[in-house]
């Protein structure tokens, strides 16, 4: 008995001892979040003078969350401290939800702040971004000229399809760089003017005017070398496709085959003389689409050679099977329904759900088809044979069913007591009942008999 109590005594203890520090963790949080109630208001402060009212909207709804919420851990602590006596449950309770309230508004003012930190140091450094916006201006300025001579000097070999996607860049870029100096501008006015909110915007629209103002110059240049790219791949898929036709006509000649190469002959065929103004990247498109497709037309076509495909009476005869073996396991299960479990149950059920979709991939009930394309035969008998496996599993299964049970007196008898007594009672319910549907069938034959 003393080591009983010498142990509920420690277990005390140390419960004590768990709610003091609980209690001081309550108290110090709450000091701590108060105290960053009022630097974040102070924060508060200086991001709507650098950013305006509308970005900070969100730092500011959360701080009047915490006060709400905290206006509750105050008064949790100060139920701790009334004249009432409380249980050491009710304070560990109290404490605990001081905790958890204070824990939150610290996550939430700090997720809010962190989001302000970029913005408020980008409006800080607002004139030594709106000087590096006039220096890329002027930078990108310089290079106009050039790129309106690339896009002439292509012209003269390109076809205009070939160019319309950066013939315009050398105008749009001006265009976007003017816009740029006049964001500027805006941003320099309205900061000075106090109205932070739209000198940011301002900022932000300069920025991003010139960084897509360089992406145009930028892509005129590159378009230059991925043209000269482009022209020099075409060249070897060209002399690629031509080996690969000659190789085609000793593949088998299937329909898809002919069709194949009918098409890379024709891209072939479609590209243009010396000396006339390409588009060098739709010939390479064309070409590759065609020599792709010849390569898939072939492959399939050696692979079909490999694997003969089955002969169309093959193909019905495994579906008139399947259409067989699922009928005769439909009947008995149907006719034993109270003895079927439920392996022989989905057995069945998979195998209709597949001869469903046999039908459904033959466009057509497989039964009533008169033909199956070469395309179709192998798939089709693929999954009539599985309708059978299935069917076939699902005949055995029930039939494991019914013979596990099937009243064991006798073959001639339903119980071997006949229709009056004892186990002939159970033995004739239990076999009618399994053969017309159940345990309630069952029941009801069982008072039948009595």
């Amino acid at each position: 008995m003393a080591g009983f109590w010498g142990s509920r005594k420690k277990e005390r203890e140390e419960l004590a001892a768990q709610d003091a520090d609980l209690a001081r963790r309550a108290q110090t949080a709450l000091v701590a979040t108060d105290e960053r109630i009022r630097v974040t208001t102070d924060e508060l402060a200086f991001a709507e003078a650098e950013l305006g009212t509308g970005p900070t909207g969100d730092l500011r709804e959360a701080l009047e969350s915490v006060r709400t919420h905290m206006g509750e851990a105050f008064h949790l602590h100060q139920l701790n401290h009334d004249e009432i006596p409380d249980t050491p449950e009710e304070l560990r309770t109290r404490n605990a939800r001081i905790v958890q309230l204070c824990e939150w508004a610290e996550e939430l003012l700090d997720d809010r702040t962190e989001a302000l930190a970029e913005p408020i140091a980008r409006a800080r450094r607002a004139p030594e971004i709106i000087a590096g916006v006039r220096r890329d201006a002027e930078r990108l300025r310089g290079r106009l000229p050039q790129a309106r001579e690339t896009v002439t000097r292509l012209g003269a070999r390109y076809s205009a399809d070939a160019l319309r996607q950066i013939e315009a860049n050398p105008a749009e870029a001006e265009q976007l760089l003017g816009f740029a100096e006049h964001s500027a501008g805006i941003a320099e006015r309205r900061r000075e003017a106090g109205q932070r909110e739209q000198a940011n915007l301002a900022l932000e629209a300069c920025t991003e005017a010139v960084r897509r103002a360089e992406t145009l110059i930028d892509a005129v240049e590159t378009y230059e070398v991925e043209a000269l790219r482009a022209e020099s791949t075409l060249a070897a898929v060209v002399e690629d496709s031509r080996g690969d036709l000659i190789a085609a006509r000793s593949a088998p000649q299937t329909a898809g085959v002919a069709e194949a190469m009918g098409e890379l002959q024709a891209a072939l065929a479609a590209l243009p003389a010396a000396g006339v103004n390409t588009d060098p990247f739709a010939q390479l498109t064309r070409l590759r689409t065609a020599n792709t497709a010849l390569d898939e037309a072939v492959a399939k076509a050696r692979e079909r050679a490999a694997r003969p495909i089955p002969d169309i009476a093959h193909v019905r005869h495994s579906i008139d099977d399947a259409d067989r073996q699922l009928a005769v396991a439909r009947d008995v299960i149907a006719g034993h329904r109270g003895w079927i479990g439920a392996d022989a149950r989905t057995r069945i059920a998979e195998a209709e759900r597949i001869r469903v979709d046999l039908d459904r991939y033959l466009g057509t009930s497989a039964s009533a088809a008169i033909d199956i394309d070469e395309d179709h035969r192998e798939q089709a008998m693929t999954m009539s044979r599985r309708v059978a496996h299935l069917a076939s599993e699902a005949l055995q299964l029930a039939q494991r069913d019914i013979d596990s049970s099937r009243p064991q007196n006798g073959p001639d008898q339903w119980g071997g007591g006949g229709w009056g007594g004892g186990r002939g009672n159970s033995g004739g319910s239990g076999l009618m009942g399994g053969i017309l549907g159940g345990l309630v069938i069952g029941s009801l034959l069982d008072g039948f008999m009595d």
